[in-house]
C-alpha cells in the first residue's frame, strides 16, 4: 500500500547496530526489529511506501556518543550518488566529542548535506546556562559551521532531562534568530507539547527560525497544532511529515497527521511541499 500524496520524509535514520542490553536488560535486544543497511534498502522502503524524497540521519540509540559517527559515511555516500536523498552531519553536544565532531563538520558542504544533527540523549545539555566554556566554544563551532553552510540544526527533543524542551527554548532563543532550527517530536511528549504548542506561533513572530515534526508525538498534540495552524492561518510553511524510520512507523505517523479535519492545502504542505522548500533552500544546491 501506497500513501495517498506526494511524500518528503524529512526524518529517517540509516545504518544497522548491535543488539544491546538496554536499561540492563539480562540479554541484547533490537528494539526496531529492522534497520536500513545502506542507500539501496532505504530505497526499497521509500518505494514500498511511495515516499519521493527522505532526510537520511545516521542511526542512534545505543549510549555510546561515538557510535552515530561510524554511520556518517552511509549518508554522504547515499546523497552524493542518489538526489533522491537529503542528509545530515552527526554532532555531539559534548565537548569530550569534539574531534569527531570537527572531522565531521569537514563534511558540511558536500552534495546533498541539509542538516547538522544533534540529541542529549547521549550525554550533554541543550541548556546554554549550564554550559562551561568549553563546551559553550564547542556549540558555537557547530553554530559557525551551521550558519556558514545555511544549514538547518536537527535537534532531538524528549520530556525530562538535558533534552527538556524547556532547555532548547533557551537554546533558541540564544541561536534562533542565526539558524535555522529544527524541533524533533513537537517538544516531545504531553509535556513538551503543552510546553512548545503554545509558544510556537510566538517564537515565529518574534524572528526565530524555527521548523519542527509530529514524530512519537501524542494524539492530542498534532491534531491541536493543526487545528490552530488552520484557525489563525500562520506559519503553514513551519512543520514538516516525518516517519522517523525504523524507530518510529510510517503508517502511525502518516495517519495521525491524515486523519486531522484541516484543509488539503494544509496537509499537502506538511506532506511534501514545506521540505522541498525548507530543504532546497540549504546548503550545496541540488
Amino acid at each position: 500500500m501506497k500513501a495517498n500524496r506526494k511524500i518528503f520524509d524529512a526524518h529517517s535514520h540509516i545504518g544497522t547496530m548491535i543488539p544491546y542490553k538496554y536499561y540492563g536488560l539480562p540479554e541484547p535486544i533490537q528494539p526496531t526489529w529492522f534497520e536500513f543497511e545502506d542507500a539501496k534498502a532505504v530505497i526499497k522502503d521509500m518505494d514500498a511506501f511511495g515516499v519521493e524524497r527522505r532526510m537520511l540521519i545516521s542511526n542512534y540509540g545505543i549510549p555510546d556518543s561515538s557510535q552515530p559517527f561510524t554511520l556518517q559515511p552511509l549518508v554522504q555516500d547515499a546523497c552524493e550518488h542518489n538526489d533522491r536523498f537529503v542528509g545530515a552531519i552527526w554532532c555531539s553536544p559534548m565537548f569530550k566529542d569534539k574531534e569527531r565532531v570537527d572531522q565531521a563538520l569537514k563534511h558540511a558542504g558536500d552534495k546533498g548535506i541539509k542538516a547538522l544533527k544533534v540529541t542529549c540523549l547521549l550525554g550533554g545539555s541543550y541548556k546554554p546556562s549550564d554550559w562551561d566554556a568549553d563546551t559553550r566554544a564547542h556549540w558555537d563551532h557547530m553554530v559557525d559551521v551551521c550558519e556558514e553552510n545555511n544549514l538547518v540544526f536537527h535537534m532531538h527533543t524528549s520530556p525530562g532531562g538535558s533534552s527538556d524542551i524547556s532547555n532548547e527554548i533557551e537554546f533558541i532563543k540564544l541561536y534562533g534568530k542565526r539558524i535555522k532550527i529544527y524541533v524533533v517530536h513537537f517538544g516531545g511528549g504531553v509535556s513538551g507539547h503543552i510546553k512548545f504548542g503554545p509558544q510556537f506561533i510566538g517564537l515565529v513572530k518574534e524572528g526565530y527560525k524555527i521548523w519542527g515534526d509530529f514524530t512519537w508525538s501524542v494524539g492530542f498534540g498534532p491534531r491541536w497544532m493543526l487545528h490552530t495552524l488552520q484557525e489563525t492561518g500562520e506559519c503553514w510553511d513551519r512543520f514538516l511529515f516525518a516517519s522517523d524510520t525504523p524507530w518510529s512507523d510510517f503508517w502511525g505517523e502518516y495517519y495521525k497527521l491524515e486523519g486531522c479535519d484541516v484543509s488539503e492545502e494544509l496537509k499537502n504542505r506538511i506532506f511534501y511541499q514545506n521540505a522541498v522548500d525548507l530543504y532546497d533552500s540549504c546548503g550545496r544546491k541540488r
